[in-house]
């Protein structure tokens, strides 16, 4: 197995899952100052030569959450899914797509480029109410999906741990709570370790 990466991309999000999973895999680092990502060799795994990608014998994925959600149930006795068929199988799913789809946006438009005073407040109404959401899905467990931690939770709390960066987790402590017991695993240290 070959995950295809570069720090401070969406890329730490499977990485970091793959050391949760304490599988054998090897790590591909590309120079995204190099543009080593636009390469032949890298535009034949990702023809947009973007990142992550990852390459699993006859398999190959691109996108972060698609990856996170074939590795956890690619071993599934590592737990980090709930089963198939399962009551939390369905919650996951959604928190997994939410953080990806609701979260990641909202949190990216205050790091992207400069906006408007009435631009960055319409984001910062939107941000409000989707942390509210995770605040209010989170309620006082330790996890997203059931009692334990899950791929969703790598999902989750790599893109608050950004916003917490950002700062605009301000008046939301249970998620400050949150990213960090997450970002404190192990797992991110050896992820983000160079």
């Amino acid at each position: 197995m070959k995950l295809y990466f570069a720090p401070r991309t969406r890329a730490i999000r499977p990485r970091w899952l793959l050391e949760e999973l304490g599988v054998p895999y090897e790590l591909v680092k590309l120079d995204l100052a190099r543009q080593e990502n636009t390469t032949p060799a890298y535009l034949a795994v990702h023809p947009l030569g973007e990142l992550p990608a990852l390459v699993d014998g006859e398999v190959t994925l691109l996108e972060s959450l698609a990856i996170c959600l074939y590795l956890a149930d690619r071993f599934p006795e590592k737990h980090l899914a709930p089963p198939m068929g399962s009551a939390e199988r369905g919650p996951y799913y959604q928190w997994m797509a939410f953080a990806e789809v609701s979260l990641d946006p909202a949190v990216m438009a205050f790091y992207a480029s400069a906006h408007s005073n009435e631009e960055l407040a319409k984001h910062r109404t939107r941000l409000t109410a989707v942390l509210d959401f995770i605040t209010a899905g989170l309620g006082d467990r330790e996890f997203l999906v059931g009692g334990a931690f899950t791929a969703a939770d790598v999902v989750m709390a790599s893109i608050l741990h950004l916003a917490n960066t950002l700062k605009l987790l301000d008046g939301h402590p249970r998620l400050v709570e949150y990213v960090k017991r997450h970002t404190q695993r192990p797992a991110v240290r050896k992820a983000v370790s160079g």
